[in-house]
């Protein structure tokens, strides 16, 4: 998945230069992850749009509308940042060559934020969506039909698009990472400013995304436990939301594990930050007390 080759991507950025010294080797890395992603999206979404041809006047049909999205977004994302990945490990990391016009840098970072950001996003909407349909089964029949979904689905990927674009018209800048072989938000020698504020946005709204799915599937899984116990709902309904929710623990599960640490590592500086400051100027106010007095 996308997420996975980010997550990659940063780890690899702690490594010496010595373990990407062989460059004909490393150009397989991003060739097996891109055939892997699109390969694994391609059966994932054949068998997507079958059920929704068989559910798409019940209501399954919002819930696969989403993950039909998801998967689009998570191949398309494999293609594009695959793509531009081969070609950076062909031409050794030269991006002197690469990117001679400077216009691939910026599109590679908006590609990288926007897939991102979309993912995220899509997968707490659909845990969103469940969460709903299993506590609040008739507002959810009522409200979430599958032209709400489509909706939904199209804004969530334009708010994705328009946070990606912003370091484009100067809040913030796309530069080459450590590692050379992508680029993304700047995060060397960053101050508060600018930059800081694209990369807050950045990881906050991640981080969000990420906690919205953790309490709504707590929830729905709460739930269910709960109408197991007292069977209020009938076995047929029940595997159906138990089979929906486990696929949204997966994702939860993978996305925690690829994003957490990266979103976490972009924001915990400057909270840092923030604190040394407030317990400078608390030491500074008490000081100037203590020379008064």
């Amino acid at each position: 998945m996308l997420r996975i080759n980010i997550i990659a991507n940063v780890s690899t950025s702690n490594a010496t230069n010595d373990t990407c010294a062989d460059e004909s080797r490393s150009v397989h890395i991003p060739i097996i992850f891109m055939t892997i992603g699109i390969l694994s999206n391609g059966v994932a979404l054949v068998i997507l749009v079958k059920a929704y041809k068989r559910f798409r006047q019940k209501w399954r049909a919002s819930f696969l509308l989403f993950a039909i999205g998801l998967v689009c977004t998570d191949c398309l994302g494999h293609i594009i940042t695959g793509s531009i990945t081969i070609r950076v490990y062909a031409m050794n990391k030269n991006w002197t060559r690469i990117d001679s016009s400077g216009h691939l840098c910026p599109f590679f970072g908006t590609s990288m934020v926007f897939f991102g950001l979309s993912a995220l996003f899509l997968g707490s909407i659909m845990a969103i969506e469940r969460c709903l349909g299993i506590t609040q089964p008739l507002f959810h029949s009522a409200k979430v039909t599958a032209r709400r979904a489509m909706f939904i689905l199209g804004g969530t990927w334009l708010f994705a698009l328009v946070i990606a674009l912003l370091p484009n018209f100067h809040f913030g800048k796309y530069t080459v990472q450590y590692t050379r072989t992508w680029c993304f938000l700047n995060t060397k020698d960053v101050k508060f400013g600018i930059d800081s504020g694209i990369l807050l946005l950045f990881s906050s709204l991640g981080l969000t995304a990420l906690s919205t799915s953790f309490l709504c599937n707590t929830i729905s899984g709460v739930t269910l436990l709960r109408s197991h116990i007292k069977n209020k709902l009938n076995r047929q309904g029940k595997s159906h939301h138990i089979e929906m929710l486990v696929q949204l623990m997966t994702i939860m599960l993978v996305s925690c594990v690829c994003w957490g640490p990266f979103l976490t590592q972009m924001v915990s500086p400057f909270l840092g930050y923030r604190v040394v400051n407030r317990i400078g100027l608390t030491a500074g106010i008490s000081d100037a007390g203590d020379f008064r007095r």
